[in-house]
């Protein structure tokens, strides 16, 4: 994961001690510039330096002199996807991500994200996952490895690689190996932290230990899935139609192998041969507003279908997603060898 702390520069140098900076980032050639209260007030490039020498501006001059003052940037809970992909399409690679005064949070290169998604993730990686003894009698299920990587780091990266920053991951047998494994995910560029369950308490009632959340909305999914869902896609289909909550599903087939009779009382309607009928199962992956978190109780048994279910009930706007991509749950020895198979054909 890069370091950008070497970026970062004092408004107080000259330009000819910000050239030894610059020259010391050759693949990532812009500047951060941060005044005495450490707030971001100018970015330096290479453009920027000779646009100052053309106007004979003196390379002992301040940096300031040089800096550009109306930079590219996003404050943290305040911006959209519009925003994201209207900065990519100027081809800036370094978009830094500030807080209410200006301070700089972290700095995201955008060639390495698909997206910048506005959402807290919550990956539930508790359960004993008795199906698959005897590999997890001294493993977590999350970190049984399928080509060599732990179940739960492809999600972990997939929800990187789509700007996600804030992940919590809920915790409770053999957990101490999954603290052990990411601690706090600085070696991903994220900020892991971890939620342990006294006792179980559902698919969902582990967000009631969560004590913040930094962003509008909050996606919640099992550690045990192996996926290449298109988060954005996702995230854009509750946004666009304003949900509550959306609900990613996989396709299931039902084939009849007779002809169908369709009838209203003793009439037969239609006949239908050999039918296929489409149904939509739960895929353990949800995005909700992060209003609805109260409505999860502390220290409670909850289970995201009840989170639904009291939604709906409320006249809220639920959703659900199809995934288009591959899904995988990973319960059964007979799931983790397919697993085994698949990984070697699944674009992610």
């Amino acid at each position: 994961m890069k370091d950008f702390s070497k970026n970062i520069i004092s408004d107080s140098i000259t330009l000819k001690e910000a050239l030894v900076c610059l020259n010391n980032v050759p693949l990532t050639l812009t500047l951060f510039i941060l005044n005495e209260a450490k707030q971001l007030v100018g970015t330096l490039t290479d453009g920027d330096i000779r646009r100052g020498i053309i106007n004979n501006i003196s390379t002992d001059a301040s940096v300031k002199l040089f800096m550009n003052a109306h930079f590219r940037y996003i404050e943290q809970d305040k911006f959209t996807i519009e925003d994201i992909n209207k900065i990519k399409a100027l081809n800036i690679q370094l978009l830094p991500v500030l807080d209410q005064e200006k301070r700089i949070i972290r700095i995201v290169d955008l060639h390495q994200k698909r997206s910048l998604l506005p959402v807290d993730a919550v990956i539930m990686a508790g359960g004993k996952g008795t199906r698959l003894r005897p590999l997890t009698l001294t493993t977590p299920k999350p970190l049984l490895k399928v080509a060599g990587k732990p179940i739960i780091e492809y999600n972990v990266d997939r929800l990187n690689d789509f700007g996600v920053h804030h992940l919590t991951i809920s915790i409770k047998y053999l957990g101490q190996q999954l603290i052990d494994h990411f601690q706090d995910g600085a070696d991903k560029g994220m900020k892991i932290s971890y939620v342990e369950e006294d006792e179980p308490l559902g698919t969902i009632g582990a967000l009631g230990l969560i004590e913040e959340f930094h962003n509008p909305y909050i996606l919640v999914m099992n550690s045990d899935l192996l996926t290449n869902i298109d988060y954005e896609a996702l995230f854009k289909a509750i946004k666009n139609k304003d949900g509550d909550m959306i609900v990613a599903t996989t396709p299931y087939e039902v084939k009849i192998p007779y002809g169908v009779i369709e009838t209203e009382g003793e009439e037969i309607k239609t006949l239908k041969e050999k039918p296929t009928y489409t149904y939509y199962s739960n895929a353990g992956i949800y995005i909700f507003k992060r209003e609805h978190i109260d409505l999860i109780p502390k220290n409670g048994f909850f289970n995201a279908t009840d989170l639904l279910e009291t939604l709906i009930a409320k006249g809220k706007k639920v959703l659900h997603y199809p995934i288009l991509g591959y899904w995988l749950d990973i319960g059964k020895p007979d799931d983790f060898e397919k697993a085994q198979q698949d990984i070697q054909h699944i674009k992610f």
